[in-house]
């Protein structure tokens, strides 16, 4: 009991201040990002600092971690989906196949390929934590194109692009990390029968169709309810968060991925559902989102194993910058030429700007889970926890500087040409 009123008052009273206060951490680039705060709190409330509050005091921490982080990707991907213009995906299937099918696979060769080269690792193990830090983190990255100084600085087409691509990658990054897992857990020929059969054909295949089908009636059902006048306002604003909780936990109930049902069905629900309800809906889910995003960071930072970072020297050091460094930019930067044009500066910044998170910590979970390696655990949590410090520091300073060299009066144009755009596609 202790120990749950000391977290309610150090995450209570951080999403307090922090609330207050988010406006200046954006604009400041000398102050933490949200989730640096957060995470730091977690070290300092933990055995590596004030030894106030544990996880050890848990039958299994990873279990909560991974439900925690479960939930909130879950939100994340919704909110994503709420985000995006009606016709986002449609509009732009050329470009979102290309980053989401070779470019999520390039990107899991390269991360693979460094790990097994820098660390004392098999190569499939080397392929599971390459995949499980593939995903561009829907958390992390709404911090970045959310807010007046991204709204101000990154265009909308950059925005978009990488709220559409955090949302859907973190479910399409489920058969990456589950072909090498399912290796390493099972005989070679199971191991694949369980993955073409299981992992891609119900697990995904069945969350893009479950999701679809529910996103599109629940949509049409809001919009019918809305337009009969059924509807009170408190019960419309927490239409999404509930919508949220059950497909997440309903389509998991059914041996599917829920976390890609979600973001389907967002995207489909967003369709269909009242235009002028959606700007209240999406306030309110990423409200929620935030009460959720502060307590898995601080859950984070409890369960950072300093001692296997040290074990792994310089080499996990050098693993986390080349990750960073490598994973993602050369990716946009060749997509930009052969794609979606967005100018190199923009294949640069968004490039960048694809940091590893809460998706992760959820698939090194489960990882931890079925293997019980702590190593993957290990390697995971040292390039997250760079992520946000990397990306938590660059964020604004960079947002400012690419902002600057395109001029603000493109931005601003495109601003105007994208609330054209969402009026026309309210109306179709």
């Amino acid at each position: 009991m202790r120990d749950l009123n000391i977290a309610l008052l150090s995450i209570g009273g951080l999403t307090l201040v922090l609330s207050l206060v988010s406006e200046l951490l954006q604009d400041r680039s000398y102050l933490p990002s949200e989730p640096m705060a957060a995470a730091a709190l977690g070290v300092a409330l933990g055995p590596y600092g004030l030894d106030i509050l544990h996880l050890g005091g848990i039958s299994d921490p990873f279990a909560v971690l991974e439900q925690f982080a479960r939930v909130t990707v879950g939100l994340a991907v919704m909110a994503a989906a709420l985000r995006l213009p009606q016709r986002y995906v449609p509009t732009n299937a050329r470009a979102m196949s290309a980053v989401l099918v070779p470019g999520m696979v390039g990107k899991w060769l390269v991360s693979s390929g460094l790990v097994y080269v820098l660390v004392n690792v098999s190569g499939w193990t080397a392929l599971l934590i390459g995949a499980i830090v593939t995903p561009t983190d829907p958390v992390l990255a709404g911090t970045i194109v959310t807010g007046n100084i991204a709204e101000r600085y990154i265009p909308s087409s950059i925005r978009n692009l990488l709220t559409a691509e955090s949302g859907a990658n973190d479910g399409l990054a489920y058969p990456l990390v589950f072909l090498p897992l399912l290796v390493l857990l099972y005989p070679p020929e199971r191991a694949i029968v369980d993955w073409v059969v299981g992992t891609l054909l119900w697990e995904v295949g069945a969350a893009i169709a479950i999701g679809a089908a529910v996103g599109a009636t629940a949509g049409w059902i809001e919009s019918e309810s809305s337009e009969r006048a059924f509807l009170e306002k408190s019960s419309l604003l927490s239409v999404t968060v509930a919508f949220t909780f059950a497909v997440l936990g309903g389509v998991k109930l059914l041996g599917s991925d829920g976390i890609l049902a979600v973001f389907v069905a967002g995207l489909l629900f967003n369709r269909f559902a009242e235009a002028t309800d959606e700007v209240d809906e999406q306030k309110v889910q990423e409200t929620v989102l935030r009460l959720f995003t502060f307590p898995i960071f601080v859950l984070f930072g409890l369960a950072l194993p300093w001692d296997q970072w040290l074990a792994l020297g310089w080499s996990g050091v050098a693993l986390a910058g080349c990750i960073l460094l490598f994973r993602r930019v050369p990716m946009m930067v060749v997509f930009d030429r052969t794609v979606d044009p967005i100018g190199t500066r923009g294949a640069l910044f968004a490039g960048w700007f694809g940091p590893i998170g809460i998706a992760a910590i959820f698939y090194a979970t489960i990882t931890h889970r079925l293997l019980g390696n702590e190593l993957v655990w290990g390697v995971t949590s040292l390039v997250v926890a760079s992520s946000i410090l990397v990306h938590g520091i660059t964020a604004t300073p960079l947002t400012k500087l690419y902002g600057r060299s395109i001029g603000r009066v493109q931005q601003q144009s495109e601003d105007r040409d994208e609330t054209d755009s969402s009026s026309t596609f309210a109306n179709v």
